[in-house]
């Protein structure tokens, strides 16, 4: 049996990355229902919103599901406590040190899983208890790694260090790419860019509709003294790079980023002003669809492709 679906008990090994203003419970619960997990972005939500989301996605799946936790946010300890009492059973944190709370929430009957961009990390997660990690390339969207390893390097090196189940993230949204990413070993995979692109996505259409229409090469990571990020480059991206030129301190960067860019452009849509993260993968989508359509496309391809492998038989 695969580690990843006998792990969360799901059909399928996909999971859905809990992107910050797009992961509400209705893209949750959808992934959940199609045979992934589901995971409620945490991190654009306060505490009441979470214990709401988190309620209504108990009601809309029977299916397993969790809520993904960025550890850089405020609230920490509440966001938490509402993840315990709630009865959520899986969480899968970010941006900090799994140390924190992993034993605390397995304690309490979580599954825990951490992200990671490097073996380094990877390692640092395994020894803290985690059941399993993320290991998420140059490639995604969003937060990402200062280290700027690919996909297609990081998986093979994360899985010769580590023993636990591995999760690949980081410019899959297809059944190819997702069986290249097992082949290169790792046991499921997270996709966060293809499901943005979906009609239960709590993204703005303004977002959408860009994910759709991006091309090879309209994003870009930035942002390396704060928090790396890949983002789309629009008029925001481009304030950021004429910055760039004049040498600008932190403090200079933390200005003009200021508060709620990321609501701005993903949440409300404005494309000008606001900061739109997503992956590079978004050149090879094409459409928005709903999260059963998507997740059968993904299995139906790689099932043929599985197939179509034998021609490379030498």
């Amino acid at each position: 049996m695969n580690k990843i679906t006998n792990l969360f008990e799901i059909k399928y090994p996909i999971i859905q990355g809990g992107m910050i203003w797009n992961s509400g419970y209705k893209l949750a619960s959808a992934v959940s229902n199609a045979g992934g997990l589901g995971l409620i972005g945490a991190g654009s939500m306060y505490p009441d919103v979470l214990k709401e989301h988190i309620q209504k996605c108990q009601k809309a799946t029977n299916k397993p599901f969790g809520v993904n936790v960025p550890m850089l946010y405020p609230d920490l300890d509440q966001i938490m406590q509402i993840i315990i009492e709630e009865g959520v059973k899986i969480v899968f944190t970010s941006a900090g040190n799994p140390k924190t709370w992993t034993q605390h929430l397995k304690d309490n009957g979580i599954k825990v899983v951490h992200v990671v961009s490097s073996s380094k990390f990877a390692l640092k997660a395994e020894a803290s208890g985690v059941d399993a990690v993320v290991a998420e390339g140059f490639e995604a969207g969003g937060h990402n790694g200062r280290e700027e390893t690919t996909t297609l390097t990081l998986i093979p090196m994360v899985k010769e260090k580590i023993t636990i189940p591995l999760i690949a993230a980081g410019g899959i949204a297809s059944g190819k790419t997702m069986l290249a990413a097992m082949i290169l070993g790792a046991d499921g995979v997270q996709m966060g860019t293809r499901f943005v692109a979906s009609t239960e996505s709590s993204a703005h259409d303004n977002f959408k509709n860009t994910v759709v229409n991006a091309l090879e090469g309209d994003t870009q990571l930035t942002l390396k003294e704060l928090a790396p990020v890949r983002m789309v480059k629009n008029k925001f991206f481009n304030d950021l790079q004429e910055l760039y030129s004049k040498n600008p301190s932190k403090e200079d960067l933390e200005s003009l980023l200021g508060k709620r860019r990321a609501k701005r452009g993903m949440f409300e849509g404005d494309l000008i002003e606001g900061e739109l993260e997503i992956g590079q993968i978004s050149g090879l989508i094409h459409d928005v669809l709903p999260v059963k359509t998507i997740v059968d496309n993904v299995m139906n391809e790689f099932h043929q492709t599985l197939k179509e492998i034998k021609q490379f038989q030498f």
